[in-house]
């Protein structure tokens, strides 16, 4: 086994604890420089070795490349875990240039890097000359990295191979469900629902997508009685505003707030008729490209999913026969597919999902091990 040094851009982050997690179910030794955010899990303490990094502000790039260079400072009194790594790994693009710093500064060039990238930030995207700096500071790093881990082949389909020319080790780790210990078990047969009752569409994860909040409330002030929209998850205040203001005068909307994972899930989505999957916040970029996990969670306990056409997330709820798709992101779309939807179509498109094998949606430490081989066979551990 392997001595992993990971660098994390925020040790609190549910997704960065679950791979943290599933490298040590594989027999590595973990340890990591992260930063912390604000944004969920405060109170969180790592099983595994931290050298915390500080803390991080939200949404303000100048700030978080400062806070990297600060970083090297915690970095420097840690170097002999640098020194004793045998494989990096940094999630995001600023950790990359942080990890790839502290490598060169602590002569340890021969240690393999892999670059795992969430997403694909908007200043990447950038037509001007910020964008084209960026990108070209990205395409200088990933020159040296030997693994490129991505969560959706939208993100190397559209971005590293046409516009980064990116032709390296790339390996795709979708968002599915991950399980530490016992599986949540699926359920047999799709939930009878009310036949009277109004459609419940709900929107779990991440709250941090304005335009899918407008979309949600337009749609919940026009059906009325015949929807409720409940909303689970951390929300992004920064980037959806004052949201309790938004839905107190909506009896057909709730906010529930932060849930724990995975264990609440099950009742989340067995209270459910429908998820909202699809993510606007950087429509013709990032948003298109991306695969999120409510798809794999929703599909675990057999809800629908509802994503937008010609996305990455609306071809593959289309193409797996994950739920439905609506032809463009608007409340009149919207509505016309809550208005069209039956009962028993709900129903069957529950089974339909239920019925497919559970290796769809599930995490297993042997597609990370596959995964992640590229960079441990480089290293002098090996895997």
């Amino acid at each position: 086994m392997a001595r992993v040094l990971v660098f994390a851009f925020d040790l609190n982050e549910a997704s960065q604890i679950r791979r943290i997690r599933s490298l040590l179910q594989l027999g590595h030794e973990v340890r990591s420089l992260a930063f912390r955010r604000g944004n969920m899990n405060a109170g969180f303490l790592p099983s595994w070795v931290n050298i915390d990094l500080g803390r991080v502000p939200n949404e303000n790039y100048s700030k978080r490349m400062l806070a990297l260079m600060l970083a090297l400072l915690p970095a420097y009194r840690s170097r002999d875990n640098i020194r004793s790594a045998d494989v990096i790994v940094a999630r995001n693009f600023d950790l990359l240039v942080l990890a790839w710093l502290a490598r060169g500064l602590f002569g340890r060039w021969r240690v393999p890097i892999v670059y795992e990238c969430l997403d694909i930030h908007r200043l990447f995207t950038r037509p001007d000359m910020v964008g084209a700096l960026m990108r070209w500071c990205e395409r200088r790093l990933l020159a040296r990295v030997r693994l490129l881990i991505v969560s959706s082949p939208g993100f190397v389909e559209h971005y590293f191979v046409p516009i980064q020319g990116f032709l390296g080790n790339v390996s795709v780790i979708e968002n599915k469900l991950w399980f530490d210990g016992a599986k949540i078990p699926r359920p047999p047969n799709a939930p009878r629902r009310d036949a009277n009752g109004p459609i419940v569409l709900s929107w779990v994860g991440s709250i941090r997508c304005a335009p899918s909040l407008r979309i949600l409330l337009q749609t919940a002030d026009r059906m009325g009685a015949n929807l409720q929209i409940n909303i689970h998850g951390n929300v992004h205040r920064h980037a959806v505003g004052d949201i309790d203001a938004a839905v107190e005068s909506r009896p057909n909307v709730r906010v529930f707030g932060p849930y724990s994972y995975p264990d609440d899930l099950q009742a989340i989505y067995a209270g459910s008729d429908l998820v909202w999957a699809q993510d606007l916040w950087q429509s013709g970029a990032n948003s298109d490209w991306l695969l999120p996990n409510r798809i794999y969670e929703a599909s675990w306990f057999g809800c629908p999913s509802i994503g937008v056409e010609n996305t990455e997330t609306g071809r593959k709820i289309a193409g797996e026969r994950l739920g439905l798709t609506i032809p463009e992101s608007s409340a009149d779309a919207l509505v016309a597919l809550l208005h069209r939807i039956t009962r028993p179509e709900l129903s069957a498109l529950s089974q339909g999902i239920l019925d497919q094998d559970d290796r769809r949606f599930e995490l297993r430490p042997e597609a990370i091990a596959e995964a992640l081989s590229p960079a441990f066979r480089a290293s002098p551990a090996g895997c």
